[in-house]
């Protein structure tokens, strides 16, 4: 699991910001999906290990014809 590293929450200078796009750009898709996960669950308070399932009942679409 990722733990939130609040020290990259500070006034940077421009060459530190590009290393950090440095250190994302060495790093594998699945490892940013996985980062992206976890930040957007930490935003919206979901869990992080359980699975979320769609809601279906939510939506309703009809066949043409």
């Amino acid at each position: 699991m990722y733990k939130l590293d609040r020290n990259h929450f500070k006034m940077q200078s421009f060459e530190e910001s590009s290393n950090q796009t440095e250190y994302w750009k060495s790093k594998t898709v699945g490892e940013r999906f996985k980062a992206a996960w976890y930040l957007i669950c930490s935003a919206y308070n979901l869990p992080y290990t359980t699975d979320i399932k769609l809601d279906r009942t939510a939506f309703k679409m009809r066949k043409n014809g």
